[in-house]
């Protein structure tokens, strides 16, 4: 199996999938971190396990047709069990390496027991120039307490249709950051479906998107405040070049009883050419009368102020824009915890920009 390409220098225990499948003998399944606990889908199929009960804890996803393709063609994947304070993090390495076109579907299910804190990383890859139709879900269920950093990478080949979904159940008085960065992939789609389930919860979910040539990066988010007391915080940061397009359609949902709710949601666009176009809809729906809520959305171009001052300075105007560009999308990546994944974030950013130059 080749060596992984994003987050390549983060150290972590690998949990690979070749064309959906899981590699069974990549892992030894009994020498796993203290407190880690890894049952391969198939195996829980045939067996009927207990932990399957818990799949599909999002109503909103259940809901959504992309989601319901996996469900039809799911046939992988891992269930993961969490326990205690896990200091290695565990990197699901999605790996598409068809010599023909091909669609798969893989289902991850991670239960975050009460307490428990892990960072889970999550890779797509792929060649360029390969036709395929990866729809991957990732459903987390996170008990009251924990502390969960999600950090994905799309770095799918140039021809791929890539389809992806994080369903999110939180209890009460945890922590969970996740941030998704797009640097490939022909289409890609990936939709977040959250619920804050118990009270003083602190939730962010922010995302980088780089798009160039005729690329369509479409990242669709549903927040639901089900319980009072909580915080979330939505950034998405896109940057379009040549004739690319971007998509946010983003929604904060407040019941009636989600009193105290604190929820922001923004989406904000830098396109470096003429011809791109980003699509943005933020939404908020709220029954509550004792909330904070707010969203908004920009779209602009290149402070010309700014690039006038780099360039006077004595920096070509690529480099110039670069650094611009990298300052645009650091306030997405910033907040990612695990140092090793934050650089490697940002030598992705940096990647994209010389690929562009």
């Amino acid at each position: 199996m080749q060596a992984a390409q994003a987050l390549a220098g983060v150290e972590a225990l690998q949990v690979p999938f070749v064309n959906g499948h899981f590699v069974r003998n990549a892992v030894d399944l009994g020498a796993l971190p203290e407190g880690v606990e890894i049952v391969p889908l198939a195996e829980a199929l045939a067996s009927g396990h207990d932990w399957l009960a818990r799949l599909s804890p999002v109503k909103w996803a259940s809901e959504n047709p992309v989601y319901q393709l996996n469900t039809s063609f799911m046939a992988d994947g891992v269930m993961i069990r969490i326990a205690g304070t896990v200091d290695t993090p565990i990197h699901l390495r999605f790996v598409t390496a068809a010599a023909s076109a091909v669609a798969t579907a893989t289902r991850i299910l991670v239960l975050v027991e009460e307490g428990a804190s892990v960072t889970l990383l999550e890779t797509h890859e792929s060649t360029d120039g390969a036709n395929h139709q990866p729809n991957d879900v990732v459903e987390i269920i996170a008990g009251d307490r924990t502390n969960v950093q999600h950090v994905r990478v799309n770095a799918e080949g140039d021809k791929a249709l890539a389809l992806s979904t994080l369903a999110l159940k939180v209890g009460g008085e945890a922590l969970f950051n996740s941030i998704n960065v797009v640097a490939g992939s022909a289409t890609s789609r990936h939709q977040v479906f959250a619920v804050l389930a118990g009270e003083n919860t602190n939730l962010r979910v922010n995302g980088a998107t780089m798009l160039k040539g005729s690329q369509h990066g479409d990242s669709t988010l549903v927040v639901e405040h089900a319980a009072p007391y909580c915080e979330s915080r939505e950034l998405f940061k896109t940057v379009i070049d040549n004739e690319a397009t971007g998509v946010f359609q983003g929604k904060i949902i407040v019941p009636h009883h989600a009193q105290k709710t604190d929820g922001r949601m923004m989406s904000a666009a830098l396109l470096l050419e003429e011809g791109g176009s980003m699509n943005n809809k933020p939404e908020l729906e709220i029954f509550a009368d004792d909330v904070q809520c707010a969203h908004g959305a920009t779209c602009g171009q290149l402070d010309e102020d700014l690039l006038f001052y780099l360039m006077a300075r004595g920096l070509p105007k690529k480099e110039a824009e670069s650094l611009l560009v990298q300052a645009f999308l650091g306030e997405a990546v910033e907040f990612v915890e695990n140092e090793g994944a934050r650089e490697a974030l940002i030598g992705t950013v940096e990647g994209w920009l010389k690929a562009r130059a």
